[in-house]
């Protein structure tokens, strides 16, 4: 069978499962249209100005219907406006000359301006005080008086300050308000591309923004399915303090000998369970925790307080308090065998990124033999599937940390190992096969296993959906 006659690997099956209709990118300027378009129909029914109506859709999460549906439950505007924080309960003017008086903030003798709520102060401070609030990433400020509440209108906010910057910062911090309490919208983790994201629907997905980025629409980390995100934020915490823990100026590491180690040399403290070294005939211990410091006896656990009164129990044996150490213990087990798992899947994941390197100069060595692009193209694909399995076992092993045991623990146990020893020989053939002759038969091997590899990871997402939505999946916290 000649190369045309083959069967072609659609390099397509390694791109992620993305619904491009359920999201889109918007630049500043588009969210800034977005708002105004708002304001206006906000402002046509409720007669107030711009910077009101915005404070307004603020509060109601920008939605609109909400905040004019509560809007005519309400008989009377203006107490929807105190309400609202936006009019003061009694609405004081002033003279319009604007005599000078002593500012009770600089306590100079100037020309006073204030609000509605007849707060007054000289401009400077004015000024001084929304710069501040500015600097300090607040785009919802509050009248300087500190019992008041009052919220000023983004109009009286630029009578004040005349900085260029700052007016820009400002206006950008209305549009991070926007995107931020908006429960549709999230901002692109990549720090230079400055777009927001919008879905449909809020719910964890994979959203890839214009500039490339990919990350889960929920908590914008890099997609972790079929890790929800509480758990995967847990997991981190808990590999940080892993991390954390220092023997000899170097971090714990994750293999068999080293929980040996830690079982034999240390115990965990009973405040704050950080693994504690005793390196030293004495029994008198102090975690090295910098947040909890807790003095107690190597030998009973105990507070070292207790140990000069008659409190002192060290040659009573407490049950209850060592059934709770072995139950920590077991846990760091646990836990330790999992995380095993996951940081092998992580280090061969990084070590990969070299056979990238090793199959592009691969390609271009076949190309100078008068290979075709397409006929090598498969080595390049193979590896961006590999990549996508080994990204999905690392996060299988976090999913299953949390999961408790049941019948479809077993088959999502089956699922997993199907995949690993599948993704295992994926990346031996290319490894290991690269040099080759028959590059004919290198393809089919590689192309088989892909596609055999692509199916297994879905058959395993699929699972683990099915369970989040028939409500099946058991986990401990």
């Amino acid at each position: 069978m000649n190369s045309d006659d083959e069967i072609e690997f659609d390099a397509s099956e390694s791109e992620p499962e993305i619904d491009e209709v359920k999201y889109q990118s918007l630049t500043r300027d588009a969210l800034a249209a977005e708002m105004n378009e708002a304001i206006e129909e906000v402002e046509s029914v409720i007669q107030v100005p711009p910077g009101t109506c915005r404070i307004l859709l603020h509060k109601y999460k920008w939605n609109k219907d909400s905040l004019l549906e509560r809007f005519y439950e309400k008989s009377d505007t203006n107490e929807f406006l105190i309400d609202s924080q936006v009019i003061p309960k009694v609405k004081k003017t002033f003279d319009s000359k604007n005599e000078e008086a002593e500012c009770e903030i600089c306590c100079d003798l100037v020309e006073l301006t204030g609000l509605a709520c007849n707060h007054r102060a000289c401009n400077n401070c004015w000024t001084m005080y929304i710069m501040d609030k500015i600097k300090d990433g607040q785009s919802e400020i509050e009248c300087m008086a500190s019992d008041c509440k009052l919220l000023m209108e983004d109009e009286k906010i630029l009578e004040y300050i005349t900085d260029k910057e700052a007016i820009t910062k400002y206006r950008d911090l209305v549009v991070d308000s926007y995107v931020e309490i908006n429960n549709l919208l999230c901002w692109c983790p990549n720090a230079k591309c400055g777009k927001a994201i919008r879905v449909k629907i809020n719910e964890p997905q994979l959203v890839v923004c214009d500039c490339g980025t990919q990350c889960c629409f929920s908590c914008t980390e890099e997609y972790h399915d079929p890790v929800g995100c509480r758990h995967l934020k847990m997991w981190n915490k808990k590999a940080q303090e892993m991390k954390d823990r220092k023997h000899n100026g170097e971090g714990y590491g994750a293999d068999k000998e080293t929980f040996t180690w830690l079982m034999s040399n240390t115990r965990d403290c009973p405040k704050c369970l950080v693994s504690i070294e005793k390196n030293g005939g004495c029994n008198y211990m102090l975690c090295k925790n910098p947040k909890c410091r807790f003095q107690f006896c190597w030998i009973c656990m105990n507070a070292w307080s207790v140990h000069s009164n008659a409190w002192y129990k060290c040659n009573s044996y407490d049950e209850e308090a060592d059934k709770k150490r072995e139950a920590s213990r077991a846990d760091l087990h646990r836990f330790l065998f999992y995380y095993t798992r996951y940081f092998n899947h992580k280090r061969s994941l990084d070590l990969e990124q070299k056979l990238r390197i090793i199959v592009r100069t691969k390609m271009e060595e076949l190309e100078r033999k008068q290979m075709r692009w397409i006929e090598v193209q498969f080595l390049e694909t193979a590896v961006g599937v590999l990549s996508k399995c080994r990204k999905t076992l690392l996060l299988t092993y976090i999913f299953a940390y949390y999961l408790k045991k049941d019948n479809n623990t077993a088959i999502f146990e089956g699922n997993q190992k199907d995949l690993e020893m599948a993704t295992e020989q994926l990346s031996g053939f290319l490894e290991r096969d690269l040099e080759q002759e028959d590059l004919t038969a290198l393809r089919l091997k590689v192309q088989d296993k892909c596609r055999y590899v692509e199916h297994r990871r879905k058959i395993l997402l699929d699972h683990c959906s099915e369970g989040y939505e028939q409500d099946f999946w058991e986990f401990s916290e």
